[in-house]
């Protein structure tokens, strides 16, 4: 039986202590929410438990109607059809654009305030209040009208809260709703709704 002289262990301790350990990610891993939806955690901005608790349910509620709002935008992007598929299409994506940004906007307000927004899909449908469209194409008109229809619900609410924020001394959530989502929503509507006059051409005598 072959020996193992004291080089050769030397030279395997070397070896072994050359073999580089690669960290591997933890998968799988599972604990309790840090902070459950409904819970707001009073943050030191001057304003008292209950106007941030408010103005983050009004915030919310806005924010699974905007989601939704903004879900449909891409969903008619898709699928638009007829003589006006390539400026409705690239209309729609425009306003989807942003829909989005108006989300990311309500989102970081309600965290701000110290509460949880709305973030997952199927929690969005069970809260907005905007009327699920079918999976199916529909024709351009009832395109716009449903979108009209949706941003009228999201501005309503959204005038409702700038109100009651602003009674609250919630100026910055008062702000947000008036200088982006109401601004935002009202444009949107007006390009919108031109898509729906019925201008005819004028006869000549």
């Amino acid at each position: 039986m072959a020996k193992t002289t004291g080089a050769s262990r030397s030279e395997t301790r070397s070896q072994s202590s050359d073999v580089i350990h690669v960290p591997e990610p933890k998968l799988h891993q599972r604990a309790h929410e840090l902070q459950p939806y409904g819970h707001v955690v009073k943050l030191p901005i001057a304003l008292s438990q209950t106007a941030c608790e408010t103005s983050i349910e009004l915030l919310n509620q806005i924010l699974a109607d905007t989601m939704t709002l903004r879900d449909m935008y891409k969903k008619h992007h898709w699928q638009v059809v007829g003589p006006t598929f390539q400026s409705l299409h690239l209309l729609y994506d425009e306003h989807y654009d942003k829909q989005v940004e108006l989300v990311d906007t309500l989102a970081e307000r309600i965290q701000l305030l110290g509460g949880v927004s709305i973030a997952m899909a199927a929690d969005v449908a069970e809260m907005t209040m905007v009327p699920r469209p079918p999976r199916g194409r529909e024709e351009v008109p009832v395109q716009l009208s449903r979108l009209l229809e949706a941003h009228e619900i999201v501005i309503v609410a959204a005038r409702s809260a700038a109100r009651k924020a602003n009674e609250l001394g919630d100026f910055g959530t008062n702000d947000v709703l008036v200088s982006d989502v109401l601004r935002t929503n009202e444009l949107q509507v007006w390009f919108l709704a031109e898509h729906l006059i019925d201008a005819s051409l004028a006869v000549t005598a």
